[in-house]
């Protein structure tokens, strides 16, 4: 197998635990009554909401694990979680200024400040959420034989 098609093939593998793990952490979210006023003061519909954030958190897994698996070496930290983590940080702010601001602050939303920082911290769950489990898997996905694992660690 080709490295290019090593690396489709982990990124792909990443992409599905980290939109499962951020769907997951967006479906707990969305039986807490703080997310219910927010569905019902954006009129955001349930069923929708959830096959949009299985999509989204595809979309933003993919762009985390192949970004974690083309630019390991470069990206400052010691352990892979600790990559991804910063990762999902950059993929934060560029949802938070892409989508969140517009969607909240150039549309007619009564409250918009409220319902953007609901929104912000959502997403910072969801977010976080899918980097650590890609960060985790990543040196189990990545593992080949005869090459050595990257080193996994949690502490702080």
């Amino acid at each position: 197998m080709s490295a290019d098609a090593g690396r489709w093939r982990s990124a792909s593998l990443l992409s599905l635990a980290g939109g499962a793990a951020f769907w997951v952490a967006n479906f707990a979210i969305s039986l807490t009554p703080i997310a219910a006023d927010y569905r019902a003061g954006l009129d955001i519909s349930y069923l929708p909401m959830l096959v949009q954030a299985l999509v989204g958190g595809l979309i933003l897994g993919f762009g985390v694990s192949y970004c974690l698996l083309r630019y390991y070496e470069r990206i400052p930290a010691r352990s892979a979680v600790r990559k991804s983590l910063l990762l999902g940080v950059i993929a934060l702010v560029a949802v938070t200024v892409l989508v969140e601001v517009p969607a909240k602050y150039f549309t007619e939303t009564a409250d918009a400040t409220r319902y953007f920082l609901i929104g912000l911290l959502f997403n910072a769950v969801r977010i976080l959420a899918l980097a650590v489990v890609i960060g985790y898997l990543f040196p189990r996905v990545t593992a080949r034989p005869g090459r050595p694992r990257p080193e996994v660690t949690l502490e702080p």
